[in-house]
């Protein structure tokens, strides 16, 4: 679709037909009582306007769908400026590493129905490499896509009712939740009705489409499985205080800008939770950093204003005062958490008689034919949906009893488990440099030999985090690993710096480098030596995390570091 500017009118005057309809211009704008005196005439856009703000105005990313479609005729990738704009509707070209686009959906609280996994098994394998990704974001990534099948891509995940707009860029992502909302027996409410009603705000409110940068909210019910709440933008987390239950707010999270969500001070009840996360969002779309794309997260701005400050200009939004309250230690966190890994194995459900099972994805590759064999075994034994979790893998709620080791039986014949080492359970690891031009890389690949090598190495009684990013964006989040990993390149070399002692939750931290530049070839034997010389320095039962944040940087190089 070309887009060019409409013709001049001619100064000679306008034709009868001009004429007829500026009268009727006219004539409505008399009936509502208004002059043009009345108009403001439209500012002129800014000339100093960042290239992503200028792109944004001249056309809403939103309308470039029929972009889409033209370049789909020839197979034509898109130009430098629809490359940004097409993320509005979850494209991302891969250039310079591959000619090709990945499509990233929207699953909100990543709930998946067996009906729409097969639909989605489907497009992956006749319209694209057959590349399937759960992300840390529980949500689904397709890769390969050719310009010319876009468009039934698109057309064929609305189909089945879910979508993908405002999958990438200036929009708010994927919502995120506890995993086992509504069948968790430790959760405190069910967060996914809130979830739901958020997610169709967002895809029915235009102005939700234009943010100064990304935005991450995510739900926490108190459940077992976290939802690692305080590394996103907004973090919402149900409390109890006296017998009634409420939200905290925490604003601000960036775990790839070493920042946690910071407490609002205020109790929130369930029944307005939605509008106050409205207003806040609001207030960041209005006074986010929209000339400095390096400082244009909520966290900055946050930087410049006192808590206070964001509070007040939510109030003014929503017409009413929020219940302050200060943060009490024992509301932060959920002790059950620590329970190894708890995002895998076989747990009990509220509902008696059920369970669900945490299933183990390694990096977060699945391939469609694993995709459509899950969701038969979702509907013989589950309920017919599954749940993907921040933790790149998925759960099949509902299974009785008695088809417990019948669903373990054919989830290990498709190469699942739900019974993970205190290794391999632990595992993240973003996309990496086979798809992704800024990853420095190939995490992927990394992260599935590093848990082999490890788990044939060593024996540990104590559940171990490591979190592979392929660089600063840290998709993998590798500052809140017990063992973070940041992929770059020295002289050409694939290298990790190593860090220690990362959390979240009640055991927030940002890991703190250890070593640098690691080379991919040394790097199993490094983590082994870590490994072993903090059992054999640690204090009876200490966790590597409790380990690290008993000693100094110096002396977890010197003890660590031991050959």
């Amino acid at each position: 679709m070309n887009r060019t500017l409409p013709e001049p009118v001619a100064s000679t005057g306008f034709t009868p037909e001009q004429k007829e309809y500026l009268a009727g211009v006219f004539a409505g704008v008399a009936a509502r009582g208004q002059r043009f005196s009345d108009v403001e005439p439209a500012p002129a856009p800014p000339e100093d306007l960042i290239p992503e703000e200028r792109i944004k105005r001249e056309l809403h990313p939103l309308d470039a769908y029929d972009q889409i479609v033209e370049n789909a005729i020839n197979n034509k990738p898109p130009d430098k400026e629809d490359v940004f704009r097409f993320k509005w509707n979850g494209l991302f070209f891969l250039t310079p590493v591959k000619d090709a686009f990945m499509a990233r959906l929207r699953i909100p609280g990543g709930v998946v129905k067996t009906f729409q996994l097969r639909e989605l098994a489907n497009t992956a394998k006749e319209l694209t490499s057959g590349y399937v990704q759960i992300t840390t974001r529980a949500n689904f990534q397709m890769r390969l896509i050719q310009p010319k099948d876009c468009p039934e891509v698109l057309h064929r995940i609305q189909a089945v009712g879910l979508h993908t707009r405002g999958a990438g860029a200036d929009n708010i992502r994927n919502l995120t939740m506890s995993p086992t909302a509504g069948i968790d027996p430790h959760e405190l409410i069910d967060v996914q009705p809130f979830v739901q009603r958020l997610a169709q705000t967002i895809i029915n409110d235009r102005s939700f489409y234009n943010l100064p940068r990304k935005f991450n909210v995510a739900f926490e019910g108190g459940g077992l499985i976290s939802s690692v709440e305080d590394t996103n933008d907004i973090g919402v987390k149900a409390v109890k205080n006296g017998e009634d239950i409420f939200f905290r707010i925490a604003l601000g999270g960036a775990t790839g800008h070493k920042a946690f969500a910071r407490d609002l001070g205020v109790l929130v009840k369930p029944t307005e939770l939605n509008k106050v996360l409205v207003a806040v969002i609001r207030v960041y779309i209005t006074n986010g950093n929209r000339s400095d794309r390096k400082k244009a997260r909520l966290k900055h701005l946050l930087d410049t204003w006192p808590l206070e400050k964001y509070l007040t200009e939510t109030e003014k939004l929503l017409g009413w005062k929020l219940q302050r309250t200060p943060l009490e230690k024992s509301e932060i966190g959920n002790p059950k958490s620590e329970i190894p890994h708890s995002h895998l194995g076989v747990y009990p459900q509220k509902q008696k008689g059920l369970n669900y099972l945490g299933v183990a994805v390694p990096a977060g590759q699945i391939t469609p034919k694993q995709m459509i064999r899950v969701a038969e075994i979702a509907d013989l034994y589950g309920s017919g949906e599954i749940r993907l979790t921040v933790w790149q893998n998925f759960i099949i709620p509902n299974v009785p009893d008695a088809y417990i080791a019948t669903v373990q039986k054919a989830l290990r014949k498709i190469g699942f488990d739900t019974q993970q080492s205190l290794v391999r359970g632990g595992i993240v690891a973003c996309t990496g440099n086979s798809f992704c031009k800024y990853a420095q890389s190939n995490t992927k690949a990394h992260a599935l030999a590093l848990g082999d090598y490890l788990d044939k190495k060593i024996a540990l009684d104590t559940p171990i985090n490591i979190h592979l990013t392929g660089c600063p964006n840290s998709c993998a989040q590798h500052y809140i690993g017990d063992i973070g990993l940041l992929g770059t390149k020295v002289r050409g070399e694939e290298v990790y710096h190593i860090f220690v002692g990362g959390g979240f939750g009640a055991n927030q931290a940002v890991g703190r480098q250890l070593f640098a530049g690691v080379s991919v070839t040394s790097l199993n034997a490094t983590l082994e030596q870590i490994l072993k010389n903090f059992l054999k320095h640690r204090q009876p039962g200490e966790t590597f995390r409790k380990f690290t944040e008993r000693h100094d940087l110096g002396k977890l190089q010197e003890l660590l570091g031991e050959s």
